[in-house]
């Protein structure tokens, strides 16, 4: 990749993490985790079901509705070969939804585990036994993209949806580094408790922590609520490979936000409150999305594919003169334009240190691995000062990544 950019040694984004300060299994109860609070460089502690105090009355709090759908498949060739498929996108039909609802058959991105055992000419087959009426899954390798493959399902009994062969067959795939296997209370400790649009391969997990008292105590302080769709793919867990960040390539993923909720964004800029970086990745997309429909004279076709670059947001030749009201505004004049009531967008953004923030203000996150482009958001975030926030946290028995803690960061302007 070819880039411009003022070099990112991932080396500086290095810190020391011992195996026993991750968290392989969330607490008991989700709002009793530890909460670090930074604001002006000052760090301090509290639990999470106090979060309402560190958030003012009049803001929006900003979550990710995904669902995490039981994606990984586990099949066996007749000579008693394991495949496994872990199915990371739909590419037929190309939406979550139709794809998920489908009941004649989908095509799926995978990553398959050991494909040298699985010829092209090869179709493996998976039974369901535990459904109403036995099920037979067929699968068929179509195509290689990249170091994953094109995967065609299909299944002998009508009136059955892939989201209900998911279900019936599939195992949660929770995150590696927890060096464990999926267990049943993963079911509903990997699920945040406002998760209900399936199509993420990982939790946004920085909203395991909420529980219904805890937003109902949110709202009771005048913070208003309001939700985003990115369904998080399998690159989240990606570690930075090259020395300089700025060559890793980042994971594009599919985003989606209501015109309703857009206006919402727009009446509280100032006081806009991200849970995880997921909800911040698709909000900060927002601006590049309305600056793209503005600068660029686009058909009144609703069927617009919008992406956002890995390094738009740098780009010399972009005009960042436009406030992020005007950029809201054009979305939501496109929207009007072409009747539809959701903008749905891709977005490969990747927020480094020096990215100028456009819409969020407050950030709730976990504790992102060592060299990680998520380390590399807040650092952004924070103007730099990750550092004050890492050591304190693990000098005080903070845990660490996607069952650990929890932390409100306040943006260095």
């Amino acid at each position: 990749m070819t880039n411009h950019q003022s070099p990112i040694y991932i080396a500086d984004y290095n810190y020391p993490l011992p195996d026993e300060r991750i968290a392989k299994y969330p607490l008991p109860e989700r709002d009793h985790s530890k909460l670090l609070v930074y604001r002006d460089g000052q760090v301090s502690e509290d639990r999470f079901y106090n979060i309402g105090d560190y958030i003012a009355p009049n803001a929006l709090l900003i979550y990710n509705n995904t669902r995490v759908i039981q994606a990984r498949l586990e099949f066996h060739k007749p000579t008693g070969a394991r495949i496994e498929v872990f199915c990371l996108e739909p590419l037929t039909p190309h939406d979550y939804q139709l794809s998920l609802g489908s009941t004649t058959g989908c095509t799926w991105k995978c990553m398959v585990g050991n494909a040298k055992k699985w010829h092209d000419s090869d179709v493996i087959k998976l039974q369901i036994t535990n459904h109403q009426s036995p099920i037979t899954i067929c699968a068929h390798k179509e195509a290689q993209i990249g170091n994953t493959f094109a995967v065609r399902f299909a299944w002998d009994e009508e009136n059955v949806s892939f989201a209900e062969i998911l279900d019936a067959a599939g195992e949660l795939p929770i995150p590696p580094y927890l060096n464990r296997k999926t267990e049943e209370s993963d079911l509903r400790t990997y699920q945040t408790v406002y998760s209900r649009i399936k199509g993420s391969v990982a939790a946004p997990t920085a909203g395991l922590h909420f529980t219904e008292k805890v937003l109902d105590d949110i709202r009771s302080r005048g913070i208003e609520t309001d939700e985003v769709t990115l369904h998080v793919g399998a690159g989240t867990f990606l570690p930075v490979k090259t020395a300089d960040a700025n060559e890793h390539v980042m994971h594009t993923e599919i985003i989606a936000v209501s015109r309703e909720t857009i206006a919402h964004i727009q009446t509280k800029l100032g006081r806009i409150v991200a849970v995880g970086t997921t909800s911040m990745r698709t909000l900060e997309s927002l601006y590049f999305i309305g600056a793209k429909l503005r600068d660029v004279e686009m058909s009144k076709s609703n069927n617009l594919e919008i992406h956002v670059g890995q390094f738009e947001p740098y780009e010399e030749a972009f005009d960042f003169r436009l406030s992020t009201f005007d950029s809201l505004q054009a979305i939501l004049d496109y929207l009007d334009a072409t009747g539809q009531t959701t903008l749905h967008a891709e977005t490969q953004i990747m927020i480094k240190p020096s990215y100028t923030f456009h819409v969020v203000d407050q950030l709730i996150t976990n504790f992102h691995q060592p060299q990680s482009t998520l380390l590399l958001l807040v650092s952004a975030f924070v103007d730099g000062d990750w550092h004050t926030i890492y050591d304190y946290a693990l000098s005080h028995d903070f845990r660490f990544l996607s069952y650990g803690d929890s932390s409100i960061l306040n943006r260095k302007s």
